[in-house]
């Protein structure tokens, strides 16, 4: 390794990168009509996706602003208490996602749900109230295409996605492999909420 690669390393684990831009929320109800709708009369938003698990909603240019995701028999909110399940936010290339994990790494922040749900490759986080944030940053050139990924035969047998270790992106990266390549999703097979834990 050169001593200017090591360099680039070097001052790579030691800037803050900021996100690009938000992306988008997501809210997990058992009012699951009730909640599209209300998103959609609130915020203007539009149906990019909608099935009877969850809704894409967006009022921009972007694929999805806000998603609800349909899950039965949730308690009610203790009184006094809200939340959301997550909001995420991009970064421009993977190798900015993956040189924040190494410095949220080092400070001894780690993940507590890294997967590459087909449109994005994405590394959640808790915060100490255990709010969740999604880091992320997307698999597809344009809105486009990350859009055709939602009616695709990979995304209708896996809505979930593919959960992988950061570790050997970093190392996949390193050894050269292009990103397209490492942000492409495997093909796992079948796999819905049931096959994964929400945090």
């Amino acid at each position: 390794m050169s001593a200017q690669t090591l360099d680039r390393e070097e001052q790579s684990l030691n800037r803050v990168i900021s996100p690009e831009r938000f992306a988008h929320m997501v809210v997990r109800t058992s009012k699951f009509e009730e909640l599209v709708n209300w998103y959609q009369t609130v915020l203007g938003a539009k149906p990019a996706f909608k099935n009877d698990i969850l809704a894409f909603l967006s009022y921009d240019e972007e694929h999805h602003r806000v998603a609800v995701l349909n899950v039965p028999d949730l308690a009610e909110q203790p009184e006094g208490i809200a939340g959301f399940h997550h909001v995420a936010f991009t970064y421009r290339s993977l190798d900015e996602l993956l040189s924040t994990y190494e410095r949220l790494r080092d400070l001894g922040i780690m993940p507590v749900f890294p997967i590459n749900h087909g449109p994005t490759t994405s590394i959640y986080y808790a915060d100490p109230d255990g709010n969740q944030i999604e880091l992320q940053v997307d698999n597809y050139d344009t809105v486009e295409e990350a859009t055709k990924f939602f009616y695709s035969d990979a995304f209708a047998q896996n809505p979930i996605g593919v959960e992988f270790d950061p570790e050997d992106l970093i190392r996949r990266l390193k050894a050269g492999e292009p990103e397209e390549d490492v942000k492409r999703r495997p093909d796992i097979g079948p796999r819905g909420l049931a096959d994964v834990k929400l945090r």
